[in-house]
């Protein structure tokens, strides 16, 4: 059974940052793709980035050049490194694996 389990949200300021993790039970984490997604209040969840086994990031347009994807296989955990926050970023933060949710991890971005 694979569970993924996410970590680090939290309250931040306009133009912070926070580094969230994706931990992921699974033998064949290495060779899976992982997608970050987000539901702000009241809105669906879409996806903000996905990184490949090769370790290469996809980002939607509202995140590039803000937020980075990355892998640490060794650990089977996935990142999403984000600065430059902004109050539009606030949603909860979901990571899949293999089509396994996580229970989500909240970002809310507030002055």
């Amino acid at each position: 059974q694979v569970q993924v389990t996410e970590s680090g949200g939290g309250l931040v300021q306009p133009g912070g940052s926070l580094r969230l993790s994706c931990a992921v039970s699974s033998s064949t984490f290495s060779d899976s793709i992982v997608t970050w997604y987000r539901q702000p209040p009241g809105k669906q969840r879409d996806w903000v980035a996905v990184i490949n086994s090769a370790g290469n990031g996809i980002y939607v347009d509202s995140v590039k050049g803000r937020f980075t994807v990355s892998r640490d296989n060794s650990r089977s955990t996935v990142y999403l490194q984000m600065h430059s926050l902004k109050l539009e970023d606030t949603a909860v933060y979901y990571c899949r694996c293999d089509g396994h949710w996580g229970q989500g991890t909240q970002v809310t971005v507030s002055s």
